[in-house]
């Protein structure tokens, strides 16, 4: 790894005129800006379909790709979409994520597209080519003919052929749309982080497809589920509910359902962060009937034979690991063998009195250094709600003397010249926004992902300033 910088943002944040960012010319614009003001990557979250909260991290599939990232513009250019149905998808909103409107209307609008299509055999031989993808498009159309119930739930087993190739054509669409994104972005000089979501959803194509490779009944229900232990945040723990793997089974077919996974997504991006990577050296085990996860307990995982499996299965592509959380030495061990890049936030180290790895001066080369994740307050919404004492040991820390103005600043200057090989900021901190536009809050349920930026917002952020940066801190 060489020293550079990137910059976190969602597709789902991109500006645009549809109610969310697609994978419209606004990627090419935001990919564009990046080229200006020096930094070499855009990491994005996953890219699979949002739950009912609309997060990314709870998904029908772990291979689909969620359809409100089809671009509208490139539909109505290929005949799909008339100019009337695209001018009634326009948003009422630049500032927001319209999803409720989006979950009225927007699958509708793809529906119709579908049936304008003049390629229908290269769609059906890309899906075909792609068993993965061809068995989610199977799962939405059984899930619609079934009410849209839990599959555990269905009673039939047939469904409408429209539906079916509906799904395929608009996967087609997002694979696609997004590779030429891709391609541009490669041709700028610019690459692309994934994020890989290390749970599935109970309700998913990946376990009702393969249902052998997790720990279920055989009835098919649950028997172990996934989450945290108590900690200082939680006296409960957190209960995440996802089934758990079955890692004995998927050792016997070489970690057949992984390695597909990593593939696929070493196809779409230059370099893969995977979230929770500490559960691969153990992770905790909540009985499915169980009413906190203080009643879990922790079980090995599959270890370095398993990532010897998946760092070959993502070929050229860099994997980073999220090794955030309870950590233990065996942990930091697993990590260090992997060879993989772990993480650092800057937020993260400043939270008490005292050291910590997440402070800068811990940095080692091998690492992704953040001032912040999806998970966390913007920087200047940190620094305005730090307590006082550790607001001024942290500016202090940082260089910065006097009042709080341009104290964002001197933090982030100093992520930049800490060790750490790749530093990632959120878009709100370029813009030095509060905690007003923070992207997500765990444990909340309501009013998270909605963040979007403007087209205006975007250019009024000082590209010289950023562009100094990455040459002072040898990051271009």
């Amino acid at each position: 790894m060489d020293r550079k910088s990137g910059v976190l943002m969602h597709i789902s944040s991109l500006f645009g005129e549809y109610s969310i960012g697609s994978f419209g010319e606004e990627a090419k614009s935001f990919i564009d800006f990046l080229k200006e003001c020096g930094f070499t990557y855009w990491q994005v979250l996953p890219f699979c379909m949002a739950d009912r909260f609309n997060s990314p991290y709870q998904s029908y599939s772990a291979f689909g790709g969620n359809p409100y990232f089809v671009d509208l513009t490139t539909l109505f250019e290929k005949g799909l979409l008339t100019k009337e149905e695209l001018e009634s998808a326009k948003q009422k909103t630049p500032y927001v994520c319209e999803y409720e409107r989006l979950w009225e209307e927007r699958l509708s609008l793809l529906k119709k597209a579908a049936k304008r299509v003049q390629n229908s055999l290269e769609i059906e031989t890309f899906i075909q080519e792609r068993p993965q993808l061809e068995a989610f498009c199977r799962f939405m159309a059984l899930k619609e003919a079934n009410g849209h119930l839990p599959w555990d739930e269905w009673e039939c087993d047939t469904y409408d052929e429209e539906i079916y190739f509906a799904w395929k054509m608009i996967q087609y669409e997002f694979f696609t749309q997004w590779q030429k994104i891709k391609s541009y972005a490669n041709e700028q000089g610019i690459k692309l982080i994934g994020d890989m979501p290390i749970y599935v959803s109970y309700d998913s194509c990946d376990v009702w497809a393969n249902r052998e490779q997790f720990s279920l009944t055989e009835e098919g229900k649950p028997t172990l589920v996934a989450g945290v232990p108590p900690d200082y945040f939680s006296e409960d723990g957190q209960l995440w509910g996802n089934p758990l793997y079955n890692w004995d089974n998927m050792k016997n077919d070489g970690y057949r359902w992984w390695c597909d996974r990593i593939s696929h997504m070493a196809n779409m991006f230059d370099a893969v962060r995977i979230d929770h990577f500490r559960a691969f050296e153990s992770y905790w085990a909540v009985p499915y009937d169980a009413k906190t996860a203080k009643e879990g307990s922790w079980k090995k995982g599959p270890g370095l034979e398993f990532i010897r499996a998946i760092r070959q299965a993502a070929g050229k592509s860099q994997i980073i690991a999220e090794d955030l959380g309870d950590i233990t030495p065996e942990v930091h061990q697993l990590v260090k063998d992997s060879g993989f890049p772990g993480m650092r936030v800057f937020q993260f180290g400043f939270l008490s009195e005292g050291d910590s790895l997440h402070k800068p001066h811990h940095y080692p080369k091998n690492s992704v250094a953040y001032t912040g994740t999806h998970d966390n307050n913007t920087l200047l919404g940190y620094l305005w709600e730090l307590p006082d004492h550790l607001r001024r040991e942290m500016l202090s820390y940082c260089g910065h003397e006097g009042d709080w103005g341009n104290g964002c600043r001197s933090m982030i200057r100093t992520v930049y010249q800490s060790h750490a090989d790749w530093v990632i900021l959120p878009i709100q901190d370029l813009l030095f926004y509060g905690s007003d536009t923070r992207l997500n809050t765990p444990g909340k349920a309501e009013g998270n992902w909605q963040f979007r930026i403007t087209k205006e917002q975007l250019h009024s952020i000082d590209k010289a300033y950023f562009k100094e940066l990455n040459h002072r801190y040898a990051r271009g």
